[in-house]
């Protein structure tokens, strides 16, 4: 791989006319609900994947999300390369992976999980095993979140790469994560209702690792149904009774860690 003088920048003036100076951009990603702006982009002889923030929440999940690759590396976790502060704000550098997002939030909100042809349609349609295989990659980098001691916060659909060709799940996008067990401060946490635990949407609440634990089973219960009304189930009585221990709305009757509904998981299967 070439030396780029992306890698060695501390900061820039702009973030969009840098890339188009000094690399190709090949994709903009500008409709993000999350307000960044991202870019794939080719320097080094390589291609990457370039997230912009300009807001203060921008810049603050962007920092958090520099924390959490510190504290956590996993083989099924998209790696940070390198970050540079900018005029506006601030920018990750991560290499471009293979695959699509189960799940692609927008402002426009064209298409959806259901649409025929679409991501998640076309992962719900996978062969059992290749399902299997992406839940294991999940729990896993899961393992290691919990081992750095962190806990999950927007986790969803929406961080899920799949590699259809290779079939590869990655997470991306865990700009949420922090070290936990935290107290809610705030209303509600961000993220997807069909995910979050009863606990992320009351203030005062406790946010510890049987909150990711909850938010786990919620994507077990609805990565391995064949539709998003959860009707179609394709997996086993055993593992809905892991699910249903997993997605107790009590805290205190779920799984007392991602190790332990693992280890239930895995046993079910």
């Amino acid at each position: 791989m070439t030396a780029h003088p992306i890698f060695s920048a501390i900061h820039i003036a702009a973030l969009e006319p840098y890339l188009a100076r000094t690399g190709t951009i090949f994709h903009t990603f500008a409709d993000q609900d999350s307000g960044c702006i991202s870019y794939g982009f080719t320097a080094g002889g390589r291609r990457w994947f370039v997230k912009g923030a300009s807001t203060p929440d921008g810049v603050s999940s962007l920092r958090r999300a520099i924390s959490v690759h510190k504290a956590v590396a996993h083989s099924a976790i998209v790696p940070l390369s390198h970050s540079f502060s900018t005029d506006e704000g601030l920018a990750l550098v991560y290499p471009w992976m293979a695959g699509v997002v189960l799940y692609h939030p927008t402002r426009s909100r064209h298409g959806g999980r259901t649409t025929p042809g679409s991501p998640m349609t076309k992962f719900r349609q996978l062969p059992l095993p290749q399902v299997h295989a992406a839940l294991d990659s999940l729990l896993s980098a899961h393992l290691a979140v919990e081992q750095a001691g962190l806990v999950a916060v927007d986790l969803y659909d929406g961080c899920m790469l799949y590699d259809f060709e290779n079939h590869r799940m990655m997470l991306c996008d865990l700009d949420e994560y922090r070290p936990g067990p935290f107290t809610l401060e705030t209303g509600r946490l961000p993220g997807s209702s069909r995910y979050m635990a009863p606990e992320e949407s009351v203030r005062g609440s406790v946010i510890d690792i049987r909150t990711t634990v909850f938010t786990l089973g919620r994507a077990l219960r609805l990565l391995l149904d064949a539709g998003d009304e959860e009707k179609q189930w394709r997996g086993t009585s055993g593992q809905l009774g892991v699910i249903k221990k997993a997605t107790a709305a009590a805290p205190e009757c779920r799984f007392h860690s991602v190790h332990s509904l693992v280890d239930a998981w895995h046993a079910a299967t």
